[in-house]
């Protein structure tokens, strides 16, 4: 399954990416346009915090169980979860959580 994970959390970077970086090529406004389009409406708004209370959620967990087995490298879902999204954190943690350490 570790593989699978990998496998995942790969997808999870390059896929919703691929959108970003259209939008901020086509719009050319950059982070700050694209931060703002997550709040065009109240449907994307409801998404965005659905994903924000995920990745803290996420974050709340990662912390605990990094804590918990004393393996720091569990940390690295953090940036990836708030740098690129829970669609790579997530998958990403559950790599490093299935590795021998």
């Amino acid at each position: 399954m570790r593989f699978v994970w990998l496998a995942l959390a790969v997808w999870g970077t390059v896929h919703p990416m691929s959108y970003f970086l259209a939008y901020m090529r086509q719009t050319g406004s950059g982070l700050t346009g694209l931060s703002q389009a997550w709040y065009v409406n109240a449907s994307t708004t409801g998404l965005t915090w659905d994903l924000i209370i995920a990745a803290i959620s996420l974050t709340v967990w990662v912390v605990y169980e990094a804590w918990q087995s004393k393996d720091g490298l569990r940390l690295l879902a953090i940036p990836a979860t708030f740098c690129i999204g829970v669609s790579c954190g997530l998958p990403l943690y559950l790599f490093l959580r299935g590795r021998k350490a």
